[in-house]
């Protein structure tokens, strides 16, 4: 049973500066629920991984990932629609990047280096 002095050192771990912070608007949790949507696929999440610190072909992509090509074009499509990631054409090969690295930096590496 938990006593009144196991809650509030409980408390005292809670991250304070989530008290702190500005009030934003509904469209802005929105577009928060929509970035969490897009890592809650495991594929969506390796690919970005594979691709955060340098652009990549599709192939690369598919060696690095363990993924089938078009699983792995399916889900770049998805990520590109949500601009989250970038594509450059050279000849027949498409190179993709991450469009936001503090995206990739702050928050898959974070996820990925607390579990």
């Amino acid at each position: 049973m938990k006593t009144p002095s196991d809650q509030t050192s409980m408390n005292s771990v809670v991250d304070n500066s989530l008290l702190i912070a500005p009030v934003f608007d509904a469209q802005h949790f929105e577009r928060v629920a929509e970035r969490f949507k897009l890592l809650g696929d495991a594929s969506r999440l390796r690919i970005i991984s594979a691709i955060c610190q340098q652009e990549r072909s599709v192939t690369e992509i598919c060696d690095r990932t363990h993924l089938n090509q078009p699983n792995v074009s399916k889900h770049l499509k998805t990520l590109k629609q949500a601009g989250v990631v970038a594509c450059r054409r050279v000849g027949l090969c498409r190179y993709y990047r991450v469009t936001d690295k503090d995206f990739c930096s702050t928050c898959i590496k974070s996820l990925l280096l607390s579990l």
